[in-house]
């Protein structure tokens, strides 16, 4: 029995390097950073002081003062997002297909905004209460919840909590949501607005984060960068796109998910490899088919290492033949939207046939001994790509998306 095929029809993102995709791809192919100093929260306690923030983001201008009372900036940034990628992809939701519609969305930490501001007012100024709409403002399910009340999608509806992969993981539920015929559609991707000064706080304090600059692969790199946003894909049956005219987008064509079962920080290569080699598997993809890989590249000693040798294992002989590019040296480690960024960059990347580089990178590094498209984009045909995503907890997440073909 053949396999349903699932496409992307709609893309929209939130991101420091532009709040809509044409925008957000301008800047990616220019190598352009959506990184810089903090404005958007106090930095006196802070010693890191550089994130990927989205300082020109105006609530206002998208929402009236009655839904922002019910918005944390996670959900702000989800529904922008959704609604670029719905209008996008052309779709209605009356009738049926609201009912044949999955909402899933990736976050690995909720509502954080809200979180600090009720902490900051219960013991930093002795308040006695906090925001009524605390609890729904931040839960992790809020933006997903949100969504799906704001286009009437009444199909299976839920949030996805794995830390790095929380994205990675949503898409590839819906993906294979609609590739069984649970559903016929799904809005899908991930969102995270984690810049507050607690936050910032746990991250100083894992001794990861980067002073200056993300500098994945490259010999120099000396840490992560926090960022924020969130990016929103819309998936559908071949058969419902194209009965209804629908431009194709790209094919999401395999997912691939384990666990390393073994430290909570440190990365596997076994996981990560094996996570590689079972999106290739379900997406009947020999190693030669791939062109280029959206790597998860935090920029930290350890991460960037490690992929390194998964690739390897996975690819073997063709590993040197791959274009490999980290998109978080330009906007930053979004935590759980990072693998939902990563993703629109990587169906934009096979669109566009144009590989986005690594920026920051300044010298090799013979532990990272990969193509990984130094500082400037590279205009290359993409028939075939991954995006890798790997989480805190051992948790492993990789994307196969392949060109359109007909």
């Amino acid at each position: 029995m053949a396999m349903t095929r699932v496409v992307v029809t709609g893309l929209g993102v939130v991101s420091p390097l532009g709040l809509e995709i044409s925008g957000f791809w301008d800047a990616l192919t220019a190598g352009r950073s959506g990184v810089g100093p903090i404005t958007i929260i106090p930095t006196e306690r802070l010693a890191i002081r550089i994130a990927g923030q989205i300082a020109d983001f105006n609530p206002q201008a998208h929402f009236d003062s009655r839904q922002l009372g019910l918005l944390d900036r996670f959900s702000q940034f989800a529904l922008v997002a959704a609604r670029q990628a719905v209008a996008q992809s052309g779709l209605s939701f009356a009738g049926e297909l609201g009912s044949r519609t999955a909402t899933i969305l990736g976050s690995g930490v909720g509502g954080l905004n809200t979180a600090d501001e009720s902490f900051q007012r219960l013991y930093g100024q002795n308040a006695q209460r906090v925001h009524p709409f605390t609890i729904p403002r931040l839960m992790i399910n809020a933006a997903g919840s949100q969504v799906s009340m704001a286009f009437g999608l009444t199909g299976p509806a839920f949030a996805v909590a794995s830390a790095c992969a929380s994205a990675t993981h949503a898409i590839g539920l819906a993906f294979q949501m609609v590739r069984s015929g649970a559903v016929t559609a799904a809005v899908t991707g991930g969102t995270e607005a984690c810049i507050t000064v607690g936050t910032l706080k746990g991250w100083e304090a894992l001794r990861v984060m980067s002073p200056d600059a993300c500098r994945p692969f490259s010999r120099n790199r000396n840490g992560m960068v926090l960022g924020e946003g969130a990016a929103v894909l819309v998936l559908e049956s071949l058969e419902h796109a194209r009965a209804r005219g629908a431009e194709i987008l790209g094919e999401i064509a395999g997912v691939g998910m384990t666990a390393d079962a073994g430290d909570i920080t440190a990365p596997s290569v076994d996981g990560a490899s094996r996570a590689i080699l079972l999106a290739m598997q379900d997406a009947g993809l020999a190693p030669e088919d791939v062109d280029y890989v959206n790597a998860h590249g935090t920029g930290t000693a350890a991460n960037d290492n490690t992929e390194t040798r998964a690739l390897h294992v996975a690819f073997g002989a063709h590993a040197p033949k791959l274009a490999i590019s980290s998109s978080k040296s330009m906007f930053g480690h979004a935590l759980g939207a990072a693998g939902a960024l990563e993703a629109a960059v990587t169906v934009l990347a096979i669109r566009n046939g144009v590989a986005p580089p690594t920026i920051n990178y300044q010298e090799p590094d013979p532990a990272c001994d990969l193509d990984c498209v130094p500082n400037t984009a590279r205009a290359m045909p993409i028939r075939a790509a991954l995006s890798n995503s790997f989480a805190f907890g051992g948790l492993n997440a990789v994307l196969a998306f392949r060109r359109f073909g007909g």
